[in-house]
């Protein structure tokens, strides 16, 4: 049986002095969690993939139809607190790898963003570092 990893912010005082009594993401106390620790309350899954944390909300519309023109690259990392405008927001995102894609961020966190990524049909849970983030653009 495949055990779900299991997910540590390295600051959870940040977390939740952010997110006040939050439950469903994993390492805040009364969290639930993911399969495979005890508690989880279940939900459907995708085999090998952690799901969103209960309670969060995947936008119920597609992204904008249109790709953005990126305005400028960034030679350093992207910085939290810069992203965080764009909570719950229709994001662009370029990656330092190339790739780039419709995001919708629901948590920022010192080093990382979770949300929903667009793949083209359906919006699925994500999360990157914000190190590997070349740009983004907020809609």
């Amino acid at each position: 049986m495949y055990m779900y990893p299991t997910y540590h912010y390295e600051d959870q005082v940040y977390l939740e002095r952010q997110f006040p009594g939050l439950s469903g993401f994993p390492g805040i106390p009364g969290s639930p969690g993911f399969p495979g620790q005890p508690g989880f309350p279940g939900a459907p899954q995708f085999p090998g993939q952690p799901g969103p944390p209960p309670g969060s909300q995947a936008p119920t519309a597609p992204p904008p139809a249109f790709i953005p023109q990126q305005q400028s690259a960034s030679t350093f990392a992207v910085d939290p607190g810069a992203i965080s405008f764009c909570l719950f927001r229709n994001t662009f995102i370029w990656l330092n790898n190339g790739a780039r894609f419709w995001y919708y961020p629901i948590f920022v966190g010192p080093r990382s963003v979770a949300g929903f990524r667009w793949n083209g049909r359906f919006w699925t849970f994500f999360g990157i570092d914000t190190r590997q983030i070349n740009s983004f653009s907020c809609f």
